[in-house]
C-alpha cells in the first residue's frame, strides 16, 4: 500500500498595488461602493432598510466593484481597496486621460497575473462604462503621492438659465478669471466643515448651446464646487457665475474633461504671484 501523498502548502499570500487611470463615461456610477447612508450596507441592519431596500447600496455598481470583480479573483485575494486621485460627483462623466487609482489588492495568492488581459476584461465587461489604462504594479507610497498631491481640472457644463443674458455680461463672463470665495456648499455641509475656501478659477469659454441653455469651459484649482459657483449656492459662493451674467442659473450636466497632472498638456494657472496667463 502506497503512502498518501503530503498536501501541498498553500501558496503564500502578499499584497499588490495596481496603477492605472480610469475613464467614467456612464452616469449615475459612483467611483467607491455607494453604501446605504442609512443602513450602511450592514448585513444585518440592511434587512428591510426602506431607503435601500435591503439591497444595502444606492447603486448597482460602482467602477471599483467593476474592477474589483475580476481582478481580486484572477489573483485569488482576500479583498481590495480603491485609492482614487479625488472623485467626482456620481452623475458626472471623467473623461481625457482620465482619474488616476491606486488599487490595493489584499492577500493575493496568485500575484503573477496577465495584467494587460485582465484590463481588457475588466473593460469589456464593463460594456462601455468604464475605460483604462494599462496597470502598472507600484509601491505603496503612491497611495499617498495621488492621495496628496493637488492638481488643477478642466470641466464642462450645460447650465439651465432663466433667460439668456444680455450680450455685454455674456461677453464679459466668458473673460472671468481671478478668485472666488466659497463658503462650505450647503449640499456637503453635513459632512464638511463650515468654512471660507478660496479657490482660483478661469473661464476657457462660454456660449449658447441652445434655448435657455449655455455651455461653459472652465479651469480651477483643486477643491472647487464647480456645480456652487456655477448657480451661486444662495450667495455662499461669490462671485458665481450666476452673479456674473445676471440671470438664475444651474449646472443640468457636467464633465471633467482633464485632470492636469504633470504629465497631462493644457493650460495651467499662472502663480498667485503673477498674472494668470491671457
Amino acid at each position: 500500500m502506497t503512502d498518501p501523498q503530503p498536501l501541498a502548502s498553500p501558496r503564500p499570500r502578499t499584497d499588490v498595488w495596481l496603477e492605472s487611470r480610469y475613464r467614467k463615461l456612464r452616469r449615475g456610477l459612483p467611483q467607491t461602493i455607494f453604501f446605504c447612508p442609512r443602513c450602511k450596507g450592514h448585513r444585518l441592519q440592511r434587512r428591510g432598510c426602506e431607503q435601500c431596500g435591503g439591497y444595502g447600496k444606492l447603486t448597482r455598481e460602482s467602477v471599483q466593484e467593476l474592477i474589483a470583480r475580476r481582478l481580486l479573483p484572477a489573483m485569488q485575494a482576500k479583498a481590495g481597496r480603491f485609492h482614487g486621485a479625488g472623485r467626482e460627483d456620481v452623475d458626472v462623466l471623467m473623461l481625457g486621460r482620465g482619474r488616476p487609482f491606486v488599487f490595493e489588492v489584499i492577500g493575493a495568492r496568485c500575484p503573477e497575473v496577465d495584467l494587460e488581459a485582465l484590463r481588457l476584461e475588466i473593460v469589456a465587461r464593463a460594456e462601455g462604462a468604464i475605460e483604462l489604462e494599462p496597470f502598472t504594479k507600484v509601491r505603496r507610497q503612491r497611495i499617498a503621492y495621488w492621495k496628496e498631491t493637488h492638481f488643477e481640472k478642466v470641466y464642462r457644463a450645460e447650465i439651465a438659465v432663466a433667460q439668456l443674458p444680455d450680450s455685454e455680461r455674456l461677453a464679459a463672463a466668458a473673460k472671468f478669471q481671478g478668485e472666488i470665495v466659497q463658503r462650505t456648499p450647503q449640499r456637503v455641509a453635513y459632512r464638511r466643515a463650515d468654512l471660507d475656501r478660496s479657490r482660483r478659477l478661469r473661464v476657457l469659454g462660454l456660449l449658447p448651446l441652445r434655448e435657455s441653455v449655455l455651455e461653459v469651459r472652465i479651469l480651477c484649482e483643486h477643491g472647487t464646487y464647480v456645480k456652487e459657483w456655477i448657480s451661486g449656492d444662495e450667495g455662499r459662493t461669490r462671485p458665481s457665475l450666476q452673479e456674473l451674467l445676471g440671470v438664475g442659473c444651474q449646472c443640468s450636466l457636467l464633465d471633467v474633461e482633464e485632470i492636469l497632472t504633470d504629465d497631462v498638456p493644457g493650460p495651467r494657472l499662472a502663480a498667485a504671484s503673477s498674472p494668470m496667463e491671457p
